[in-house]
């Protein structure tokens, strides 16, 4: 009844101009393949609206809660399906400075419900895919 998604990559750029990109929402449809639209103040505790089109799927808007927001290192939130423990998301992006000019980055998604199992499949594929796509653009971007 839960499920890791975790991709990460090396970007040749430091935190900051990482976090720029990831912060100007306004622009994700210009760049991003997976998530194309976020709408809301990243606030801890407010909802916003996402917008998410993985590869090979049907596009979904949901509206998560923030749950962490520290600049150039950590922006989370939680989505869930109707009720608590039915299907919930915690989806993550994480900046590690590695103090060389160089920056990791760690997309995941720590899914938790009943209805887990029956989108293993799924979320293997098509959600990991678009976070690996997602991912290779943001570093062609900060890389520029």
């Amino acid at each position: 009844m839960a499920k890791l998604i975790k991709t990460e990559i090396l970007i040749h750029a430091k935190p900051e101009k990482i976090w720029e990109i990831l912060t100007d929402f306004q622009k994700y449809p210009t760049w991003n393949p997976f998530i194309t639209y976020i709408d809301g103040q990243m606030n801890i505790g407010n909802k916003i609206k996402v917008k998410i089109e993985p590869p090979e799927a049907k596009a979904m808007t949901f509206k998560p809660h923030v749950t962490a927001f520290e600049t150039n290192k950590l922006m989370s939130w939680l989505g869930v399906l109707l009720f608590r423990g039915l299907f919930d998301g915690e989806h993550k992006f994480e900046l590690i400075d590695n103090q060389d000019g160089t920056t990791t980055f760690i997309q995941s998604e720590n899914f938790i419900g009943i209805l887990v199992p029956l989108f293993a499949k799924q979320l293997d594929n098509n959600t990991k895919n678009g976070f690996i796509e997602m991912n290779k653009k943001l570093k062609e971007l900060a890389e520029k």
